[in-house]
């Protein structure tokens, strides 16, 4: 049996779809599994034990080139998705995009969600075996859409060990230290940088550990501001390759951020995290098991799942010491 997984975005989706790999390949040993994924994110999917094929596609790139060029790239794309020959193909995603991708793969049996589960309802019609979400999580829903397939209720596997296995912290660098993710992927996901800058300082001399601040591409100013305010307990690391950010996540005694793909990465990879949650709900996106590990304000507005650029009062009602009481609790 050949099964396909459309899920091509973002790092954080990306990583609570693991479990849908970990539990398609113990349910199915012998099946051939691929992934279909955006090009800067593959890398995160490398080498992975449990996938036979990664293939890539670019429609971030297709969307600023030219109709010939993009056409070119979508046809090249589809061809290599087609050749996969898959039986079954399971869209993760509930977009047109996502659905449209797993139909045109060929299969014959297309799962995803049912049409009032999907982000855009009229994307279902690209869909022949339809499936009622189950769950209040994110990794409980894209785990029911295997139910068709017989595995309900599979144990949950994170998947963090197999993922990048190579990517190990440096053995001769010993001292502890924490990391602060401080980009989100959302305006308002973002707590004030110069806040973390407090939060560093507050972690570092209740610990003696030292802070580290992952660079991501865009992120530059941003990290610098954290890392200036905090008055030298900070440092900059440049982890925009994905081993890179691995294996610095890997060896960390606590991360801290926002609802973004790092943090999700973290919590997968078994180190303890503290998620700083603004306009999306922790009960859905929040580290999968650990409760404990978000901290939100709600106001009357929670959780408006808006995409609005600058911090909001949702974040800005939760001050750095907070934060930092916070993170010091959740690895007790």
């Amino acid at each position: 049996m050949n099964i396909l997984l459309v899920r091509t975005s973002a790092m954080g989706d990306i990583v609570h779809a693991l479990p849908v790999l970990a539990a398609l390949r113990k349910h199915e040993p012998d099946a051939k599994i691929g992934w279909v994924v955006e090009s800067v994110f593959a890398p995160l999917l490398a080498d992975h034990p449990d996938l036979d094929t990664v293939i890539e596609v670019r429609t971030r790139t297709w969307r600023r080139q030219s109709l010939p060029a993009a056409w070119a790239g979508l046809r090249a794309a589809l061809a290599t998705i087609r050749a996969f020959e898959a039986d079954i193909a399971i869209d993760l995603m509930g977009n047109h995009k996502g659905a449209l991708l797993a139909r045109l793969s060929g299969a014959k049996r297309v799962l995803g969600a049912k049409r009032q589960d999907r982000r855009e309802p009229s994307s279902s019609v690209w869909i022949n075996d339809p499936v009622a979400l189950a769950g209040v999580h994110a990794i409980d829903r894209v785990l029911s859409l295997l139910a068709p397939l017989g595995i309900t209720g599979p144990p949950i596997d994170l998947g963090g060990r197999r993922l990048l296995p190579d990517a190990q912290p440096d053995p001769g660098d010993t001292s502890p230290y924490a990391v602060i993710q401080a980009g989100a992927g959302w305006g308002n996901k973002q707590y004030p940088a110069a806040w973390w800058g407090t939060v560093a300082r507050q972690i570092a001399d209740q610990t003696g550990w030292s802070i580290r601040v992952p660079i991501a591409p865009g992120e530059e100013e941003l990290v610098e501001t954290v890392a200036a305010s905090s008055e030298g307990r900070a440092q900059t690391v440049d982890a925009r390759a994905f081993r890179d950010l691995v294996a610095l996540l890997r060896g960390a005694k606590l991360v801290l951020g926002g609802d973004t793909g790092p943090i999700h990465l973290a919590h997968a990879l078994g180190v303890p995290v503290l998620s700083v949650m603004g306009p999306t709900e922790p009960a859905r996106h929040g580290p999968y098991g650990s409760p404990q590990n978000a901290l939100w304000h709600q106001l009357s507005c929670s959780f408006c799942y808006k995409r609005i650029s600058g911090t909001r009062a949702c974040l800005l009602a939760i001050p750095p010491e907070r934060v930092a009481q916070a993170g010091m609790a959740s690895i007790r």
